[in-house]
C-alpha cells in the first residue's frame, strides 16, 4: 500500500462487514478478506467491530476516530465492503465509449447514458459514417482513429479529452440502468478507491439454450456480491466493459497498456492495486450486455479471452498459476482420491497442529488451525478441478475416461464436477442440470484451449504451471538451491 494514498475515511462513510468473515476468540481473531488471512485486532476495535457485526448487510457509519480506523483497516483486507446510499447526480463524470462499428449498439447505449458528457471513440471502423451520424443523434463527441488499434487505446484516447475528475468507460454493447452513477459514484468518497465497476448482466430476449445459459453464466457477470477486487481473492479483476475510473489512478497507472488487445482490464486493474488504489465491485448498479449466441462464435470468444493469458503472466509473473496448492493439502486430497480417508485425516492433523503451533501467538486455541487446514483442503480440491476443466482440460477428459478404472481418475472428476453442481443448486439456472455441465465445460475447454495456443506462441508454461506452496523450512531451503552459488 502506497504511504503517500490518502487514507482517511470520512466521517460517517457507511461500511459492513463481509459475510464470509468469521471472527474468532470473541473478535480479537478475525478471518477472511480477499485474499483470504488471518488478522489480530487490538482490544479497543473490540466494541466498535461487535457493533459492526450487529448491524449486518446494512452496515454502520463510522464517526469515531478508532471506528474510522478499523473501517480503514477491514475495508484494505476485504473483510468489510462499502454500504455508501445513492447519491443523485449530476456527477462530475465524463463517459469514454469506445465503438467498432455496430452502429444499432451504439445507439441504444447512448440512449441510455443520460445527463452526462459522452465522447465515441471510433476506433477506426471501415465505415465511419453511421457511428458518426449516431454519436451526433445523441449529441456525443465524436472522435476518430485512424486505423484499428484495439480498446485500450481507444479508452486511452477518450481518456484524454476528458475534463473531469472521473471517466466512466462504456462499451458500446452496454446500457448502463437508470441511477447507475448514483450508486457507484458515493464509493470514491473513500480517498483509497481508484475503481469501481458495476454489475453487467446479458439481455437478450432470446429463449434458447445459450441465451438462458448465458444469463446465468455470463464471463462478464460478476456475481451478486460486492466484493474488493484483489488477485487472489474472491473476485481476481473486473471487466472493463464498463468501470468508473478516478482520473487521478487512471493517469499513475499510466492508462492501458495498448499493446495488449484482450486482457487490457485485467492489467490495469492488477496495476491500479500495485500502486495502492483499492478497486471495488458494487452489484447494486447494472449494467445490460448483449450477448454473443452463435454457438461458434461463443466458443471463439471464450477462447480469445483465453490467450490473453501468456501476455498477462509476463507482465505479472507469479499471478497466472492455475492452482497454487500446499503439499499438505495434496497429500491429503491424494490419500483421499486413493481411497485412504484414515491416513487423510493423519495427514490432516498433523497439518492442523503445525500451524496451530505457527499461529501460538494469537488469543485462540487450536480449533481456528483446524478450520484454516479444512478451508485450505477444500479450496485447494477447488482450484485443481478447476484447472482439469480449463487450462488442463486434456487431463481432465483423459480422467473422465478412466474414471470406471482409477479411483484417482474418480477423485480428479468429483473435484471436476462437484462445484458446477453446487454452483446449479445456488443458481437454478433456466437450464436443465446435464445441459449446463456441459456448457460449462465446453466454455472452460475452449478458454483453456486459448490459454494453451497463447502459451505457445509465447514459449512459456506460466500460465500452465501450478505453484505448489511447500512448508516453510522446506520452502526457504528450495529458495537457496535457486539461487546462483546457493
Amino acid at each position: 500500500m502506497s504511504e503517500r494514498r490518502p487514507a482517511v475515511l470520512p466521517v460517517g462513510f457507511r461500511v459492513a462487514l463481509d459475510r464470509d468473515a468469521s471472527l474468532w476468540s470473541g473478535g480479537r481473531v478475525i478471518t477472511g478478506g480477499s485474499p483470504w488471512k488471518v488478522v489480530r485486532l487490538g482490544e479497543a476495535a473490540l466494541p466498535h467491530l461487535a457493533a459492526l457485526r450487529r448491524a449486518g448487510a446494512g452496515g454502520l457509519a463510522v464517526t469515531s476516530p478508532v471506528e474510522r480506523a478499523l473501517a480503514r483497516r477491514l475495508l484494505d483486507h476485504g473483510l468489510a465492503h462499502p454500504v455508501p446510499p445513492p447519491r443523485p447526480g449530476p456527477h462530475d463524470v465524463t463517459v469514454v465509449v469506445p465503438a467498432f462499428g455496430r452502429a444499432g449498439e451504439l445507439d441504444r447505449t447512448l440512449a441510455a447514458l443520460k445527463d452526462v458528457p459522452v465522447i465515441v471513440v471510433d476506433d477506426g471502423s471501415p465505415d465511419p459514417g453511421p457511428l458518426r451520424e449516431t454519436a451526433g443523434a445523441h449529441g456525443a463527441r465524436l472522435v476518430r482513429l485512424d486505423r484499428n488499434r484495439g480498446p485500450a487505446a481507444a479508452r486511452n484516447a477518450g481518456a484524454r479529452l476528458a475534463r473531469t475528475p472521473f471517466v466512466a468507460f462504456v462499451d458500446s454493447d452496454c446500457r448502463p440502468a437508470a441511477g447507475w452513477l448514483d450508486v457507484l459514484m458515493p464509493h470514491f468518497d473513500d480517498p483509497r478507491v481508484g475503481a469501481v465497476a458495476p454489475r453487467i448482466v446479458p439481455r437478450s430476449g432470446d429463449p434458447r439454450l445459450l441465451a438462458r445459459y448465458e444469463a446465468a453464466r455470463s464471463a462478464l457477470d460478476m456475481g451478486r456480491r460486492p466484493a474488493l477486487v484483489r488477485p487472489g481473492g474472491r473476485l481476481g479483476f473486473v471487466p472493463t466493459a464498463t468501470l468508473v475510473v478516478r482520473v487521478a489512478a487512471l493517469e499513475e497507472a499510466a492508462a492501458f497498456d495498448e499493446a495488449l488487445r484482450l486482457g487490457e482490464d485485467v492489467d490495469f486493474v492488477w496495476r491500479l492495486g500495485d500502486l495502492g488504489w483499492n478497486v471495488r465491485y458494487e452489484p447494486a448498479a447494472q449494467v445490460a450486455h448483449t450477448p454473443r449466441l452463435r454457438p461458434v462464435e461463443w466458443a471463439r470468444r471464450r477462447h480469445e479471452y483465453g490467450t490473453s493469458a501468456a501476455d498477462l503472466a509476463l507482465r505479472h509473473p507469479g499471478r497466472l498459476a492455475p492452482a497454487r496448492p500446499s503439499a499438505w493439502n495434496l497429500a491429503v486430497l491424494g490419500l483421499l482420491a486413493r481411497g485412504n480417508p484414515g491416513s487423510a485425516a493423519v495427514c490432516q492433523g498433523v497439518a492442523s497442529a503445525l500451524l496451530a503451533r505457527r499461529l501460538s501467538s494469537l488469543p485462540t486455541d487450536w480449533s481456528l488451525a483446524a478450520a484454516v487446514v479444512a478451508k485450505g483442503v477444500v479450496a485447494d480440491g477447488a482450484a485443481i478441478g478447476h484447472a482439469l476443466r480449463r487450462e488442463w482440460w486434456p487431463v481432465g477428459l483423459l480422467a473422465m475416461g478412466a474414471c470406471g478404472r482409477s479411483r484417482l481418475a474418480r477423485g480428479a472428476v468429483l473435484a471436476m464436477l462437484a462445484p458446477i453442481a453446487l454452483e446449479w443448486v445456488r443458481e437454478r439456472p433456466d437450464v436443465d442440470p446435464v445441459r449446463y455441465t456441459l456448457l460449462r465445460l465446453a466454455e472452460d475447454a475452449a478458454y483453456g484451449s486459448g490459454v494453451t495456443a497463447a502459451a505457445a506462441r509465447a514459449r512459456t508454461a506460466a500460465p500452465l504451471r501450478p505453484e505448489v506452496r511447500l512448508p516453510d523450512g522446506l520452502d526457504r531451503w528450495v529458495r537457496r538451491l535457486r539461487r546462483p552459488g546457493g
